[in-house]
């Protein structure tokens, strides 16, 4: 009884189109990816190394502070010059094959 009930149910869904194919995959949503990080991760990061420059500072070693921080800052720069040209690159492609 069951099993015919069972039975009638697959026919049932079968002829109605509710076990049609899956979709096709669409694409990574890289755009989200990368907002989650420069929202989330980042300040995180950035708050971690401010903490551990505090840290060193407070002991004396102003130093190693400045120099780490200078090499941070050079860091971040080399960062916002790839995404400035990455910006710009796509920009004069478009403009040279458009």
């Amino acid at each position: 009884m069951i099993a015919t009930e069972l039975a009638g149910q697959v026919a049932t869904a079968l002829h109605s189109g509710v076990l049609a194919a899956a979709a096709e995959p669409t694409g990574i949503n890289t755009s989200g990816i990368v907002t989650f990080f420069a929202k989330n991760i980042a300040p995180i990061l950035l708050a971690v190394l401010g903490v551990i420059f505090i840290g060193r500072a407070s002991r004396g070693e102003v130093s190693k502070v400045l120099t780490s921080s200078a090499i941070a800052i050079v860091g971040l720069a080399f960062i916002a010059g790839a995404a400035t040209l990455f910006f710009v690159g796509d920009a004069l492609i478009k403009l040279i094959f458009n």
